[in-house]
């Protein structure tokens, strides 16, 4: 399958810092290495996905162990869930930035618990490391468990919660331009470290936050990072057509994946934002093997390896909803759901279209979404450039199954298939993360 336009595929890798990425029974898998603690083991997935030409690698992050399943930590620690380990991003990342020289490092880092002023000094400080490459996962946490690892009761409403994160946003890039670009000069001569008439405090009051500024360090070599966002409710939609350069959406059929699209993209108009700046990249589970019956016995054995109590331990963190105590051979019930609305809609529109049992839900959505991509790498790379050329997406957020050895899998086996058909960078044309997104450096 030809492309017709010069119109380019973007990708980023989803790893958690912890045991599951995009497989619940990932972790379980004979050939998935253990030594998720070690630096090596980031270190060469940073590799790999580099060889690979990734435009980014993005660590998730969570704040709390997750008990929402059954009141109970049981479900998360016995099947190695989505939050029962997870190591800061920021530190990880940091370990990266010296063993990688092209790949964007994206940080998730929620404007619930922390401070403008801490984020945007972290984030500056490690986009000057990386010379440029780094990106912020914008979340505003949603859970009761993890406001009370930070002193609180109960979590903020959902209104409050984007409200203080418009405000969290925006003073963090009133923090960055506070330091005029050439502001740091190292003028052995005069002397002059950096120009005093460059530098300023941004004496910001608000409902939120109160900062005098300026930041303590000078302007990050992007201007700002790169922002992602993964709101699905119309106010996350809006949030995200406002703020985001990078969108990552889970779509069970392509039609609601188009919808999506085309809304965000007239969204970011009515911002005042060329459309073309947002890239909206869709989840994507892989399992991709040499042969069709290689990547049918690996995925067989993955599924075999993933318990659907992990899936549902899993959702029932995303939704904010216990799923213990409704009937587990009946369908997915009619919810009010009070965490991630994107999430629900998509097991909502499964339970719609196949009638799935709530145990088959918890299954399904341990397996991770899109099962499409699997196959060899031609045939996982047709279905990608389908739903890419479709305008379904400008690219995708790889969840690798396993690690490392989903991440050279593809790497392998299907980048060499979209390079073929002219849809992805054989080398990397910038240096930045800006670069390889083709979006511009914002000036103050």
């Amino acid at each position: 399958m030809s492309n017709a336009s010069s119109r380019q595929m973007h990708l980023a890798a989803y790893v958690m810092a912890g045991p599951v990425s995009g497989h619940h029974g990932g972790w379980r898998y004979p050939s998935a290495q253990h030594d998720i603690l070690s630096v090596r083991f980031y270190q060469e997935i940073g590799r790999l996905l580099e060889a690979g030409r990734f435009d980014m690698l993005f660590l998730p992050d969570i704040q709390a162990l997750p008990r929402r399943l059954g009141d109970s930590l049981d479900s998360q620690l016995r099947h190695g869930a989505l939050g029962a380990l997870r190591l800061d991003p920021i530190v990880v990342l940091s370990a990266l930035a010296g063993s990688t020289q092209h790949l964007g490092l994206a940080a998730t880092i929620s404007t619930s618990y922390f401070t403008p002023f801490h984020v945007a000094r972290a984030l500056a400080s490690l986009d000057h490391l990386s010379a440029g490459r780094v990106a912020w996962n914008i979340v505003t946490s949603f859970q009761d468990a993890e406001a009370r690892n930070f002193g609180l009761e109960e979590q903020l409403s959902r209104e409050d919660r984007y409200d203080r994160a418009d405000e969290f946003v925006e003073v963090a890039c009133k923090l960055w331009n506070s330091w005029r670009d050439g502001a740091l000069t190292l003028d052995r001569e005069t002397p002059q470290f950096a120009d005093p008439a460059q530098v300023s405090p941004i004496s910001h009051r608000g409902k939120w936050f109160n900062v005098e500024g300026p930041l303590n360090v000078s302007r990050p070599p992007q201007g700002r990072p790169v922002f992602i966002q993964a709101g699905a409710s119309s106010r996350g939609r809006d949030f995200a057509a406002k703020w985001a350069d990078v969108i990552f959406v889970t779509h069970s059929s392509q039609e609601s994946a188009q919808t999506f699209y085309h809304d965000i993209k007239a969204r970011a108009a009515h911002h005042g934002r060329n459309p073309d700046d947002v890239k909206i990249l869709l989840g994507m589970v892989p399992v991709v093997g040499e042969t069709d019956a290689i990547a049918r016995e690996k995925q067989a054995l993955l599924d075999d390896l993933c318990d659907p109590e992990a899936g549902l331990s899993t959702l029932s963190y995303q939704l904010d909803i216990d799923l213990s105590p409704f009937p587990q051979d009946g369908v997915l019930p009619d919810l009010e759901v009070g965490g991630v609305q994107g999430h629900y809609k998509e097991v909502a529109e499964l339970t719609r279209k196949q009638g799935l049992s709530l145990r088959e839900i918890g299954k399904r959505y341990g397996i991770g979404p899109l099962r499409d991509f699997n196959g060899t790498g031609g045939a996982v790379a047709e279905v990608m450039q389908q739903w890419f050329d479709a305008r379904a997406c400008d690219g995708f957020m790889v969840q690798m199954p396993y690690l490392p050895g989903g991440v050279e899998d593809f790497a392998r086996l299907v980048i060499p298939e979209l390079q073929s058909r002219g849809v992805f960078r054989r080398e990397y044309a910038g240096d930045t993360l800006r670069d390889h997104l083709g979006i511009a450096r914002p000036s103050h």
